[in-house]
């Protein structure tokens, strides 16, 4: 499902222009179009109760209403209707300007250049009329996955104003590895207006105004704004009855407990509730990490995911918190016999890849770096996993973003969707490699 993002300060003028031939052209049931009304104060609900209740009541058009601005911050108003694209279940998000039109069937096109595909993101690229005047306000037009609206953090709040928001959000996009592709000129179009509208909240900033073709600096983090993702309430269809709070949202989920704590049905779990995530791939993505880590205090490989469990990260969690804040940490624990008799028959020969270790780059290493020697020893080893626990525990010691799972206790969908704040799935927990 396609997201058609729109926010509205002050713009119903243009609203009135764009939205019912954006709804035409694009009648189909593989989009839908978010409208977050801004504290416009212009008549804006009225003209949508109006005009557009059949696309309201069909779904086709949905409306959150977020009361509190004075001023229209700009990347604020967009990450909050993304994140409200993401919780009407869609999963390719375009921000859509108020003046701007999408030409016909720009949904088809969309989901066409995003078939089979989850590494592009579409842009506007500024063009030049016959006339020789390129048309302001179409810069803005950027189409992306929901996982890559979260891996990247959304659009980086720092710009309040009318800025080069868009194109930090593209270089970003880019240096996540996602390839930009143009978005054809029939889809390019918009209501031609004056900077003085543009400016209206903010006018100092005119002053300051480029052109949007205009270089701007290489971001030096590819996440932005540390989790406080358009946050605040707001409320859906004109039912000021009932808030809806859009909370901080993790810039990457870690669990953190040491290997056999039922890490891997973690992992399962944590694709279960739809995120991206990765579980000791292989000994070289693992190297990978650890070294990026230790030589950079950021690691790439992390970066281009999202959540991430068993090893090396149980034992990077101070540095991947001060890497990447607004993380959530989760630990996962089991008792201790039961967690003992698992990493004995982990050593052992029952394990059909323990043979690999003799030969791979990483396995020895991050075991003698646990536990100071690459053989089992039950003593060693439950001192070690009981260390890591309590230190864990007392680095995290009232801070509300690590969640203990006490596998042994039936922790399960319950716990994690509390603290992930998911929708808790029908289906059991997942329990994998539950024999090892």
């Amino acid at each position: 499902m396609i997201a058609f993002c729109i926010t509205c300060k002050g713009r119903v003028q243009h609203v009135r222009e764009t939205l019912p031939k954006n709804l035409a052209n694009n009648p189909g049931d593989i989009s839908k179009f978010i409208l977050l009304d801004y504290n416009s104060g212009d008549g804006l609900q009225e003209y949508l109760t109006e005009c557009h209740s059949r696309h309201i009541s069909s779904g086709k058009l949905v409306v959150y209403s977020f009361p509190q601005p004075q001023l229209f911050h700009m990347t604020h108003a967009k990450n909050m209707v993304h994140r409200l694209g993401i919780r009407e279940g869609c999963d390719i998000l375009c921000n859509l300007d108020a003046d701007n039109f999408t030409g016909q069937v720009f949904d088809g096109y969309i989901a066409q250049k995003f078939k089979d595909r989850g590494d592009v993101f579409l842009w506007a690229k500024m063009f030049t009329h016959t006339n020789g005047k390129r048309p302001r306000g179409i810069s803005g037009r950027i189409v992306v996955s929901t996982k890559a609206f979260l891996k990247i953090g959304g659009y980086d709040e720092k710009f309040s104003t009318w800025d080069h928001d868009d194109k930090d959000f593209n270089l970003r996009l880019r240096r996540a590895s996602y390839e930009g592709l143009e978005i054809e000129q029939e889809f390019l179009d918009v209501v031609l207006h004056t900077d003085k509208m543009r400016f209206k909240d903010y006018p100092h900033a005119a002053e300051n105004n480029t052109d949007s073709n205009d270089t701007v600096e290489e971001p030096v983090n590819i996440i932005a704004n540390a989790g406080k993702v358009g946050c605040g309430t707001v409320f859906r269809n004109f039912d000021f009855t009932n808030p809806i709070k859009l909370a901080p949202i993790p810039t990457r989920i870690f669990g953190i407990g040491l290997h056999k704590t039922g890490t891997t049905s973690l992992h399962t779990a944590l694709r279960r509730l739809g995120f991206e995530s990765g579980h000791w791939t292989t000994a070289h993505w693992a190297k990978a990490i650890w070294d990026e880590m230790q030589m950079h205090g950021r690691s790439w490989t992390v970066e281009h995911g999202y959540a991430f469990s068993d090893l090396p990260f149980a034992l990077l969690y101070e540095q991947l918190d001060r890497a990447y804040p607004g993380s959530k940490f989760i630990l996962t624990t089991r008792n201790e016999g039961e967690w003992l008799r698992s990493v004995e028959g982990h050593w052992s020969n029952r394990n059909p890849f323990r043979h690999q270790w003799d030969h791979d780059p990483f396995s020895h290493r991050i075991h003698k770096v646990i536990y100071g020697q690459k053989g089992f020893d039950a003593l060693v080893f439950l001192t070690r996993y009981r260390q890591h626990n309590q230190e864990v525990l007392r680095y995290f010691n009232g801070r509300p973003d690590l969640l203990v799972m006490d596998m042994s206790n039936g922790c399960g969908w319950q716990e994690l969707c509390t603290f992930l704040d998911c929708p808790v799935p029908e289906d059991p927990y997942p329990k994998a490699l539950v024999s090892s």
